[in-house]
């Protein structure tokens, strides 16, 4: 029997296996949530068009068409070619002349007017003043100035979700306030961030007399009625685009400290913690290091389902008469305009509200899976 030299028998190497970090894992896990990607990238998109769309519509969203109002929404070019020749003739006899005739050829549009006295030029003011009308001139004139005949350019504009009561092109309108809306809700959410993570950090970590004084700071405020507090802010400082975020903000953040105090509590118990304790790191260097970045899963959670409440208060302050000020506008003042106006104009509410529905249910199906993502426990 030969003995088996084990020395001269290849060994295996060792395989190195890449780990996967938390945020790595994280994002494999929201990635696999198609309800959560999907709504990321509705919300990339409503982002976008209400930055870009305002500029594209080719409306100013305070610009007034006083021949349009409460127009329904749709894809048809106006004016309709029989409504051209009337509305000429309304523009002209302002002018106190006899319209003799009215002809459309493409986009443009000719009429003879005529008087017993020299017709004076400058009536083609009154074709220009209509929102119909653009670059009227005189072509030609006949019988000593008492008859002129008038070219001017037909102004063919759409409007796809149609006009408001006053005139004004709601798709412009509604992109427009997208911006105020999600601005509102995004800056007032930083505002509560900053407040809310400090304040719940520090006490949290402090603990003690500290935590209990700093928590009853926050319960009193708790006991303050919001809108008797946005009021008192309206009041003494105007209603304006700053004040909404911040007076939101300013509120918002409770909620924000409570969950971060709880977890600072949590967190300051574990052993690194107690490690740079021992080590001499001051309480902010902890703070800063240790106890703030382990913060940053629940917190992105929360700011996500935070954006759609934010919203959805301003656009009640809005509906309320506290929000933002004309001609500037948001989701809330178009629907509260809608509401007053939904038997003879439904689509002035139709469309801001399927516009703030759709960001909300996005912003609620993208929080859930940041929550599922990095939830360790559903690891």
């Amino acid at each position: 029997m030969v003995a088996r030299d084990d020395s001269v028998l290849p060994r295996p190497e060792a395989v190195a296996v890449d780990g996967r970090s938390l945020w790595q894992d994280a994002w494999a896990r929201l990635r696999a949530n198609k309800a959560a990607m999907a709504s990321a990238v509705y919300l990339v998109i409503m982002a976008v068009a209400c930055i870009v769309g305002p500029e594209l519509t080719g409306h100013r969203y305070d610009e007034i068409y006083q021949a349009y109002t409460s127009t329904p929404a749709g894809l048809e070019a106006h004016p309709r070619e029989a409504e051209i020749a009337p509305a000429a003739e309304d523009a002209l006899k302002r002018a106190r002349v006899d319209v003799k005739s009215v002809e459309l050829a493409g986009n443009q549009v000719t009429v003879v007017v005529a008087d017993d006295e020299p017709v004076d030029e400058r009536v083609v003011r009154y074709l220009d003043r209509s929102d119909l009308f653009t670059n009227a001139n005189v072509a030609a004139s006949a019988d000593g100035g008492r008859e002129l005949t008038l070219v001017a350019d037909v102004d063919r504009v759409r409007f796809f979700f149609g006009t408001d009561a006053v005139g004004r092109d709601l798709l412009t309108r509604t992109l427009f306030a997208g911006r105020i809306s999600l601005a509102i809700g995004l800056l007032a959410t930083f505002v509560a961030l900053i407040i809310g993570v400090t304040w719940g950090a520090a006490s949290g970590y402090a603990g003690g007399t500290i935590d209990l004084v700093m928590m009853r700071i926050v319960d009193v405020l708790y006991s303050l009625p919001f809108i008797f507090f946005v009021i008192l802010l309206v009041v003494f400082f105007g209603r304006n685009f700053v004040l909404m975020f911040i007076a939101v903000g300013a509120v918002e953040w409770l909620d924000m400290a409570r969950i971060v105090r709880g977890q600072a509590i949590s967190l300051k118990r574990q052993e690194y913690v107690q490690a740079a304790e021992a080590m001499g790191v001051s309480a902010g260097g902890i703070l800063r290091r240790h106890i703030v970045p382990n913060l940053a899963g629940p917190v992105i959670v929360y700011m996500t389902l935070m954006v759609p409440r934010v919203i959805l208060l301003e656009s009640f302050l809005s509906f309320l008469g506290l929000g933002v000020q004309e001609p500037m506008t948001s989701w809330g003042v178009l629907i509260a305009e809608g509401a007053r106006n939904i038997e003879g104009t439904p689509w002035m509410l139709m469309f801001p509200s399927a516009f703030l529905v759709t960001t909300l249910f996005a912003l609620n199906f993208l929080g859930d899976g940041l929550r599922d993502a990095l939830d360790p426990k559903d690891r």
